[in-house]
């Protein structure tokens, strides 16, 4: 149809012009600007100590006239760099001389001098640090005050103090609030003379309840159900009704389970350079999923997962679901490539704790791991009392060793009898004896050739060909792989429930501080214990014939801790508002920012503790707000004034998640499958194995997204995303992460243009809005409703009948094109 390429040429274009116009005034960040909180994070818990460890003692202000003019005690002077030129390039691993330099690529810029190449793991930390923009903060022009030295001192800091009931301020407008949060709002706002903006259309407060409370789109027939309850009842009863709706819906546990993940660092798959897959992680996704839905309360979901199989349990299957709790402990990045068994455990326990506290407290104890921290009231000794009630669990997490790794971990088995699915098939009893029979010989093969060894070397004879390193490696993998088969199933060949989680060892651990952090300086052993700054009535007591988890457990939870509500109080305020009252929602310490409105943050924190720590309530509480209602209005003199919104005298507008952006256009396509899915393409397809293998198997889409249901059941591999996840700035599954990034760049719009996923769904909205609709206007209007839950407006209608002329909506090609262009704008993809 050569009369309608010009016409898809300009729409082509008027796409990527829409694109790249910012919904509100953003642009592409330069990665030295705007450090992201996972980047920082990054930086603090890994960068800054190996900088320390490795490079100090020459290049930093203290060494004296450093080596090759070069300084490292800075973000600046990094960035400057020395003699050679810049040693950090941000976004640019390839031009940066210290990443060089660790890695040993010249022979003459090796570095540290006179020590071994460091640890592949940390070259892959500095590698994807600088990828994130190098973020560092060591720029500020004063070094925020620590708190570390004196520890009654810390304990004045406002996030360490517990939360304090205030009276809600009185308001001459207590006519708009609607509740208690409204006039802690208000009386911000008229203090600097300030209002609030009226409230949203109900269509866009409706399209922005459903996108927050299930991350979907609400169907045109229940915009208009909506309309038609508000002039029945009124705008209260109508958003209480639409309110306790989604709460109660399945979708519900989808969407906020999906917030928790990112928290949680959910991944697939080990990361690192051997990057081995976790074929049973998918369990612990459908956990978290499930107690959203089921409203289990805050407290018990945090003892669950740090703690649950230390929990009582009255059946089988509640016995498994607690097991499968503990993945949360279990989920993090680890370098399977570690020769050293007890370097290997120490960066697991390290990685628990980073996990756990950062993501409960908002304060990160791992940075205590080589030093006192250097802000927060976190010693060694703190670390390391907590060191040792990791280090007394087992870490279960199901991969075997293989050629590709040298580590292996088994998988949790589950009670038997519990009702789980199992994906993996079961193999012959005369299999399994087989099996059995072929490791026992192995391991006497293997002890018989190392006592001949022993026995040439005593009698002074030529050993080298008795037993080889080639006879040792292949009994090694032979046996992990005879291994990893029969853990799968029982002695009869029946295939187990497995899962990925921790239990108490059968010793108990007190572990020794470590000089630096480094195993070979090892000190005087540490009783485990509690971070001695928040202290607790009845709750720091450590039992001496378990790990001390449930204990931990129930010390973060205890109602009078002051970080644990705040944190995630403050967590559900960003997922609403699109920005935390502490803008840090993973750092509530010094380097942290100060709330907003601290009064409100304690009475949400206090609200949060009274209801029972229902999440659902919660949510509930803050939706029906007033300020939630508010409309995105640009007011020039409340923006002069405020022009982050600090104060919400509006609605931000805020880019859709891309879970909630893929999920949308299989909505508007009519082609969402709302099913859960059994297991995972990992679990399902993938197994246990190398993520670098996957591109060889036909079955594994190229871009991993064959799918048509909720994008939280994508897999989530470690440095192999979906091409969707990776493009439109999903979490990144190695760290906590309790904002995300947003950006605007032009290989999304590339993406939205040529992805085959994208133009499959306009297809199909296309075909819908022509089977659900007979002429060319009713089209296009059923095509706005399904996008932007709103009808086209007269200019819009005139634009689309210009550019379908005299073909109509009957071409079929136009049509798409046309859908596809409504799927890639700015308004599908945000929240007004």
């Amino acid at each position: 149809m050569s009369s309608t390429r010009p016409k898809l040429q300009l729409l082509l274009i008027v796409l990527v012009g829409t694109f790249l116009l910012p919904f509100h005034a953003t642009r592409a960040a330069d990665p030295s600007e705007a450090p992201n909180a996972a980047g920082l994070a990054l930086f603090e818990s890994k960068i800054r100590p190996m900088l320390a460890d490795h490079c100090y003692k020459c290049h930093s202000a203290k060494s004296g006239t450093p080596e090759g003019n070069l300084l490292l005690d800075s973000r600046d002077a990094t960035r400057k760099g020395g003699d050679r030129g810049p040693a950090v390039v941000p976004g640019k691993p390839e031009e940066s001389l210290l990443l060089a330099a660790i890695s040993h690529e010249d022979s003459d810029l090796k570095m540290p001098p006179k020590k071994d190449r460091l640890p592949a793991s940390l070259i892959d930390d500095v590698t994807r640090w600088i990828r994130m923009g190098a973020p560092d903060p060591r720029d500020a022009t004063a070094a925020p005050k620590s708190l570390a030295a004196d520890i009654e001192e810390a304990r004045k800091f406002w996030a360490l103090q517990k939360p304090v009931r205030s009276e809600p301020p009185k308001s001459p407008n207590e006519s708009w609030a609607k509740s208690d949060i409204d006039k802690f709002i208000l009386q911000k706002l008229e203090a600097l003379s300030l209002a609030p903006s009226p409230d949203a259309e109900p269509s866009t407060l409706l399209r922005r309840l459903h996108f927050d409370l299930v991350g979907l789109p609400p169907s045109p027939e229940a915009v208009q159900e909506f309309l038609q309850r508000i002039n029945a009842k009124g705008l209260d009863a109508a958003l209480e009704s639409e309110v306790d709706f989604l709460l109660a819906s399945a979708r519900f546990g989808e969407r906020w389970g999906r917030h928790w993940l990112d928290v949680a660092r959910f991944a697939e798959s080990s990361g690192k350079e051997a990057n081995i897959s976790f074929p049973y992680a998918w369990r612990y996704r459908d956990y978290v999923i499930d107690c959203m839905n089921a409203d289990v309360p805050f407290d018990r979901f945090l003892t669950e997962q740090i703690a649950g199989d230390l929990l009582p349990y009255d059946d089988d299957n509640e016995r498994a679901r607690l097991l499968i709790a503990t993945g949360f402990l279990a989920l993090g990045p680890k370098n399977l490539d570690e020769a050293d068994g007890f370097q290997f455990l120490a960066d697991v326990i390290d990685e628990q704790i980073d996990t756990v506290t950062r993501a409960v407290m908002g304060h990160s104890v791992a940075c205590a791991r080589c030093h006192d921290h250097k802000f927060d009231p976190y010693s060694m000794e703190d670390y390391y009392a907590l060191a040792g009630v990791f280090a007394s669990t087992k870490t279960y997490f199901g991969t075997a060793a293989s050629p590709a790794n040298r580590v292996s971990g088994d998988p949790l088995v589950l009670p038997a009898d519990a009702n789980e699915p199992i994906l993996h098939v079961g193999i012959p009893a005369k299999q399994v004896e087989a099996l059995k029979a072929e490791l026992a010989a192995l391991r006497k093969e293997e002890q018989d050739g190392r006592a001949a060894v022993q026995r040439a070397i005593q009698a002074g004879e030529d050993a080298s060909e008795i037993f080889t390193l080639r006879d040792a490696l292949r009994i090694f993998w032979r046996s992990g792989g005879i291994e990893g088969q029969l853990e799968k199933v029982d002695d009869q060949g029946n295939p187990l429930p497995l899962a990925m989680g921790v239990l108490d060892r059968g010793q108990v651990i007190d572990v020794p501080l470590l000089e630096r952090g480094d195993i070979a300086r090892a000190g005087a052993k540490v009783p485990r214990r509690f971070p001695k700054v928040i202290e607790l009535p009845e709750s720091n007591h450590v039992p001496s014939d378990q790990s001390g988890r449930l204990e931990f457990a129930r010390w973060l939870t205890h109602p009078e801790h002051p970080l644990t509500a705040r944190v995630m109080a403050n967590r559900v305020w960003h997922y609403l508002f699109g920005a935390g009252l502490v803008r840090t929602p993973d750092n509530f310490g010094v380097t942290g920012e100060l709330p907003s409105h601290p009064e409100l943050l304690d009475h949400l924190a206090i609200r949060f503790v009274e209801n029972d720590w229902s999440m659902k309530k919660f949510v509930r509480e803050i939706v029906l707000t007033r300020t939630y209602r508010q409309a995105s209005n640009y007011n020039a003199a409340a923006f002069e004034i405020d022009p982050d919104n600090r104060l919400l005298w509006r609605s931000s507008k805020r880019r859709l998640d891309v879970e909630a952006i893929r999920d949308a256009m299989l909505t508007a396509s009519g082609e969402l499958d709302v099913r859960r899915p059994e297991g995972s393409l990992v679990g399902r397809v993938i197994g246990d194995r190398p993520i670098s293998l996957i591109g060889l198997d036909a079955r594994i889409p190229a871009d991993l997204d064959g799918s048509k249901h909720r994008s939280i059941y994508l897999p989530v591999l470690r440095d192999r995303l979906p091409d969707v996840l990776d493009l439109f700035d999903f979490a990144e599954p190695s760290l906590v992460t309790g904002a995300r990034d947003t950006t605007n760049v032009p290989v999304q719009a590339l993406y939205l243009m040529n992805s085959p996923f994208v133009q499959t769904r306009a297809k199909a909205l296309a075909d819908r809005v022509v089977k659900q609709a007979d002429s060319d206007r009713q089209r296009i209007q059923l095509a706005f409703s399904l996008c932007f839950s709103r009808n086209a407006d007269a200019e819009e209608l005139q634009i689309a009948e210009e550019f379908f002329g005299a073909s109509s909506t009957s071409d079929e090609e136009l049509l798409m094109s046309y859908c596809q262009a409504l799927l890639s704008t700015a308004e599908f993809r945000n929240l007004d």
